[in-house]
């Protein structure tokens, strides 16, 4: 049967394009999940499925297309109850390899609003690990999945087993859905050439959340989505500051409350101001405390370094902070080069998620930059100093202009002295910071010549070709005070740090 995709615009697919067509089965009456090859249910919630153990790769890092999307239809656009794979199927797809992806389910209903796409489409994250051995990690054009071979030689030999949970999944959680039909396309031309109106209808989407005010809402949103992942954490959605997987604004936090009112997305009072600069709410405290069982006592939505919000592992880009420079450099996911301070963005994610509360290391949504609130506590744009170009290149609007060629990139420097360089020599704002530290310490001492800041450069990088664990950022940071005296802030509590000695204690045997 002829078989058409409608995203921003018809697409024709290539004449050669293998279609599949699946019929979703009734629902067997011993269980809904009963006739599939493979365990189905909420255990399986935060599964990981390591390489040696995938049979196949769906997007992931290695990948440049991929994306998921979730599209409100009429109820006369869609025949409900099909599974469509465009592209080869598992047995097809060679083992061990990374290919594009995607998966498109489009519902229809009375009632039903496109404004509740980003809503729904977050759901695919958490109905996908539903699925024995079928890990999905991420959101939008960043989704990373694996397959399992243990699933395969189960009987997971086809994705119209996922396409079937899905339907059973949304049409059982979400009855305002009346029809709905799962798309999954492992076609690289597919996938390539609908792209970039997927990027589209996200950036649509970002835009309408664009000009609202914490101020102008009684209102903020929590989601406890992640917690199967990262059981301390809590994402708190306001208008101003988007969750950090960059899938739910906060029109669509309060859309998902309506549409789902038990669900993972629920209102929280804002209550008490307590800190209009780092955006501490005594409401906002109360639901974290109990929502991650008192891990988590008190969160400043705007700091980087004093009680930083926390995160689980679907984010979209990573800080981290310099201490040489006392200041704070991005990293996106896609970006697989080394950042100046020696780590990788796996090496500094590892650091941040887990629903930690790690100073200077936070992970946030690409939205989030636009934000006028963006980092307010701790000096928002005029303490960014690197990112990856093409993370630049993607925000560069929400730079401000008078610091679009101060803030460098890895096209500029690679080492955190070419940086520093580079900062002295564009007068980026965090050099007249060291200036103004210096002068505080030699008030009386006159100068005719700009001073440069006379900060200890490190000692230790993390080599990627050695075969030793790679440094966290902590270790880092440790490193660099051994090399000199320095300033840090932890916690809001700051600490001098003039001279460092370890010695090694001698134990005997047994001892």
């Amino acid at each position: 049967m002829p078989v058409s995709i409608t995203l921003l615009e018809p697409v024709k697919l290539p004449e050669d394009v293998k279609v599949h067509v699946f019929d979703i089965p009734p629902t067997p009456p011993k269980g809904a999940f009963s006739d599939m090859p493979v365990d189905v249910g909420l255990q399986y919630q935060g599964q990981r499925v390591r390489g040696p153990e995938m049979y196949v790769e769906l997007g992931g890092p290695k990948v440049k297309y991929k994306f998921e999307l979730f599209r409100v239809k009429s109820l006369e656009e869609i025949e409900d109850g099909k599974v469509i794979l465009i592209g080869p199927d598992i047995p097809e797809l060679e083992e061990g390899s990374s290919i594009p992806y995607a998966v498109i389910i489009e519902g229809a209903g009375r009632g039903l609003e496109s404004e509740g796409e980003g809503v729904l489409e977050r759901k695919i994250h958490e109905f996908s690990n539903y699925i024995q051995g079928y890990m999905h990690l991420n959101q939008r054009y960043d989704i990373w999945l694996r397959i399992s071979k243990r699933s395969v030689q189960k009987g997971l030999n086809s994705f119209k087993y996922i396409g079937i949970v899905l339907y059973r999944l949304f049409r059982s959680a979400f009855p305002i859905i009346e029809k709905l039909r799962v798309i999954i396309i492992t076609d690289p031309r597919v996938v390539e050439f609908l792209y970039p109106q997927a990027v589209k209808i996200y950036e649509d989407r970002d835009r309408r959340a664009l000009g609202l005010r914490d101020e102008d809402a009684d209102i903020f949103y929590s989601c406890k989505l992640c917690q199967s992942f990262a059981p301390t954490h809590v994402c708190i959605i306001t208008p101003e500051r988007p969750s950090a997987c960059g899938a739910i604004s906060w029109l669509d936090a309060r859309i998902a409350a309506k549409i789902d009112p038990k669900g993972p997305i629920q209102p929280t009072p804002k209550g008490r101001l307590l800190d209009p600069v780092g955006g501490e709410y005594e409401g906002v405290n109360e639901a974290i405390r109990k929502l991650s069982n008192g891990s988590i006592q008190r969160v400043k939505l705007y700091s980087l370094f004093n009680y930083p919000p926390t995160i689980c592992g679907c984010f979209e880009i990573a800080t981290f902070y310099i201490p040489e420079l006392d200041a704070v450099g991005l990293v996106h996911r896609g970006f697989t080069g080394t950042t100046p301070i020696g780590l990788r963005f796996t090496q500094i994610a590892d650091t941040v998620s887990g629903g930690k509360q790690v100073p200077g290391f936070q992970g946030i949504g690409l939205l989030y930059l636009w934000s006028k609130k963006l980092f307010q506590a701790d000096g928002g744009w005029t303490r960014i100093v690197w990112m990856p170009s093409e993370l630049k290149q993607r925000v560069l609007n929400a730079i401000p202009p008078e610091l679009k060629d101060k803030i460098a990139t890895e096209k500029e420097v690679t080492t955190i002295e070419e940086l520093k360089k580079f900062l002295v020599e564009r007068n980026h704002p965090i050099v007249q910071k060291w200036r103004e530290k210096i002068e505080e310490k030699a008030p009386t001492a006159p100068s005719a010549v700009p001073v440069q800041p006379q900060l200890p450069a490190p000692q230790l990088v993390v080599q990627p070709q050695v075969a030793t664990a790679p440094m966290t950022p902590q270790q880092v940071a440790i490193s660099q005070l051994v090399a000199g005296g320095t300033t840090f802030v932890l916690k809001g509590v700051r600490i001098k740090v003039e001279k460092l000695v370890i010695k090694r204690s001698e134990v005997g045997e047994g001892k």
